[in-house]
């Protein structure tokens, strides 16, 4: 402990003095704006927290950077050694629109890509199926075929950048299509670096971008680890993804406790499948949230270090130091952001990004001011590059290690949502484990209960949406927005059609049917993707043989 027991007590004595003579004279007088503080998630705030017990062990709960628990951050110099990488989520309209915007946003200092796909890839449609009517390249890039991903890098070095893939179901395919542009590009395998998110738990929980039911979903994720773990050494597997929890609108708590489940989940499998988890478990990485209860959003990733630590050492017995380590990107919260007083917007993201700074992400995207209307223009993508860049270069924050470390509130915040998450995790055990609690519902009840709490607040007046409930404006100017023009799907669905008629169809057809074998008989799926990408299967059709395997998951509808 850090305090000797005597004082502590002339500490409590002194607080308790404070109480009784000075803020209950001052609140006789003025009492509080409120008759009660709170962040974010409802959780509720002390006045005043002082060291009061004798239970806190510096060496059990902080440590030091790069040490066992990796509270205070998983290298041992963090951003003084070098800063996080810094990602703008971009993609839309045809590969060629986001090959450009690329390359405008590396140009700009920008130092990874992440790829947003449009919903028809996201879900495994082509671009000229009738459910992709009107969707084609509106809220991502359109992919159909390793055509349009030699088009998106085109002129990108993949061994100088590292990617991150926003998509779950088809995520073996995409980084198929990657690896095969890699090697065109004369980059092996082994030289590539990047993540695809490849977390389909959360999407059953939160976000609902699902293809197949969970188990054989499962099966191909461990097909995945396995075959990256001995082809794609650098490549992280899995993004296990907090931040489309925190979108449905769960709590920090909820968020914390659902993705390390999830994770939890995802390590059993790698073990059940026969893999040893120091074998795959340093790949995997993580997905938060930056929402705008700053301590709650720092408090959030210190508390996950700490707890995924503890996981794999002791739950799942991971002998090497990179198996504990919790590595996570951020981005700042898309349900914070708002349409009224979009400029406001600015301000939301740079004190979101601070937070995760100072929590020690290791990657981090901001949005840009426009994303509640549109997808961003180049100059809002500006904006929210030079954001980033603000707060590495400008504001001091970087310069010393996990400077909120030691603050009594961060710490007690930490502490207590940890607890909470911890709390969730064994109720979930007691289900019988995540996938089983996904089937029961039981994740998805908890986050609409408590996005039903936070909506009540803000009707109420309880909680404060600048521009939204409180310093409302009557006559707002309109912003410029990003507009995805009809032609776009034309010229998609036209590049499609032309991959598909000069390609080989006996060796598309050949390869499908070594998709559908192992499918059904066990070989892994992913070696089978690289071989059919080569020869221009398009997701689709990929997708579509699966799904004659697996079937289609149906949301239960339990809520």
């Amino acid at each position: 402990m850090l305090y000797d027991r005597e004082a502590l007590a002339a500490i409590i004595a002194q607080k308790e003095t404070w109480t009784r003579e000075e803020l209950e004279r001052v609140l006789s007088k003025m009492p509080e704006r409120a008759p009660r503080f709170s962040t974010i998630s409802d959780k509720e705030i002390p006045r005043l927290v002082c060291p009061e017990g004798d239970d806190f062990d510096y060496a059990a709960k902080l440590g030091f950077p790069g040490c066992y628990p990796y509270t205070r951050g998983v290298q041992p110099t963090m951003y003084r050694g070098r800063f996080w990488t810094m990602r703008q989520f971009a993609g839309f309209g045809t590969p060629e629109d986001t090959n450009a915007r690329y390359r405008y946003l590396l140009d700009r200092g920008q130092t990874g890509l992440s790829v947003a796909f449009h919903y028809p890839t996201l879900m495994g449609y082509d671009s000229d199926h009738p459910r992709s009517l009107g969707e084609v390249g509106r809220c991502g890039v359109a992919v159909d075929s390793l055509r349009d991903m030699e088009v998106i890098f085109d002129g990108i070095p993949l061994d100088k950048v590292t990617t991150s893939m926003t998509i779950n179901g088809p995520a073996g395919i995409l980084l198929a299509m990657y690896i095969v542009v890699a090697e065109k590009q004369g980059v092996g395998a082994d030289r590539i670096g990047g993540t695809i998110q490849n977390d389909i738990l959360k999407e059953y929980i939160a976000q609902k971008s699902w293809i197949f039911p969970p188990r054989p979903s499962m099966r191909i994720i461990t097909d995945i680890l396995a075959y990256a773990t001995e082809h794609v050494p650098r490549w992280n597997t899995i993004s296990i993804s907090g931040y489309h929890i925190r979108e449905a609108g769960s709590t920090a708590a909820q968020e914390l406790a659902f993705t390390l489940a999830d994770g939890i989940g995802y390590v059993q499998a790698g073990v059940d499948a026969g893999l040893d988890p120091d074998d795959f478990a340093p790949r995997l990485s993580f997905f938060f949230n930056a929402h705008s209860d700053f301590f709650e959003e720092v408090a959030k990733y210190r508390a996950a270090r700490r707890m995924w630590a503890r996981f794999m050492k002791d739950r799942f017995g991971a002998r090497k130091e990179a198996s504990w380590k919790l590595r996570f990107h951020t981005q700042t919260a898309g349900c914070s952001l708002t349409a009224q007083q979009p400029t406001n917007n600015v301000a939301r993201t740079a004190l979101q990004a601070l937070s995760a700074v100072l929590g020690g992400t290791q990657s981090l995207h901001t949005n840009s001011l426009d994303e509640t209307l549109a997808l961003p223009t180049e100059e809002a993508a500006l904006v929210a590059l030079r954001t980033q860049q603000i707060i590495a270069e400008e504001t001091g924050v970087t310069n010393t290690i996990d400077p909120l470390g030691g603050s009594y509130f961060v710490e007690w915040l930490t502490d207590s949502l940890e607890a909470e998450a911890q709390a969730y995790i064994d109720k979930i055990d007691e289900l019988g484990g995540i996938v089983r609690a996904i089937e029961l519902g039981f994740p998805q009840k908890e986050i609409g209960d408590a996005a039903y709490r936070y909506q009540q607040q803000l009707e109420r007046g309880e909680k404060c949406i600048v521009g939204v409930n409180k310093y409302v404006l009557e006559d707002e100017p309109p912003i410029p927005i990003l507009k995805i023009e009809e032609e776009v799907e034309r010229r998609q669905v036209e590049n499609l059609r032309k991959v598909k008629s000069e390609r080989d169809g006996d060796a598309v057809q050949r390869h499908l049917k070594r998709i559908d074998e192992a499918a059904r008989e066990g070989g892994n799926l992913m070696e089978q993707f690289v071989d059919a990408v080569r020869v221009y299967c398009t997701l689709g059709e990929i997708i579509q043989t699966l799904k004659g395997v697996f079937g289609e998951h149906k949301d239960p509808g339990m809520l």
